[in-house]
């Protein structure tokens, strides 16, 4: 009788462990993918006008336990949007395309010239303090309304010196 009564306490311990894993993954507690939340939006006025390329930026916070990915983004007008990362050697670096902006678990990602930023061109001349609709898509996650405000170059990101913080507000 011995035997049967060492065997089970390690199956029990086994059960209750199993038990209460399957029940904290239930709850969530596993890690939860959230919606991404988008802010902070400035679009650069280009100092060429119309025709010219210009970038975006935004900052983009992941509440959730699960890393997210910027897979690409649309806007208000019908041109392309190009997902760009810099890539530094050394003293230099260079912007090169990519498929993906990593925004990490419980983190955020802040898109800057010399990390990474949505280049678009611009087909009508932007002014300062115009709102420009985009929308971000996200690897396995819904896609996200945005606004950036245009801001001369001089002025990202909005300090004092250029008026007013840059806050992109609802879309």
């Amino acid at each position: 009788m011995k035997p049967l009564t060492t065997a089970l306490a390690p199956l029990g311990a086994a059960v209750t462990t199993l038990a209460l894993l399957c029940g904290w993954v239930l709850t969530g507690g596993a890690g939860r993918a959230r919606p991404v939340q988008v802010a902070d939006g400035a679009i650069l006025i280009p100092s060429d006008g119309a025709g010219a390329r210009t970038a975006a930026f935004f900052t983009v916070r992941n509440p959730g336990d699960v890393p997210a990915q910027l897979t690409g983004a649309s806007w208000q007008f019908d041109s392309p949007v190009a997902l760009l990362r810099h890539q530094h050697l050394g003293a230099a670096g260079r912007s090169l395309p990519t498929g993906a902006l990593a925004v990490p678990a419980r983190g955020e990602l802040a898109m800057a010239p010399m990390a990474g930023d949505l280049v678009v061109t611009v087909p009508v001349p932007l002014r300062a303090g115009q709102r420009v609709r985009f929308a971000l898509r996200f690897r396995d996650r819904p896609p996200v309304r945005a606004v950036a405000v245009a801001v001369p170059v001089g002025c990202w990101p909005a300090t004092d010196g250029c008026g007013n913080r840059v806050v992109s507000g609802d879309p």
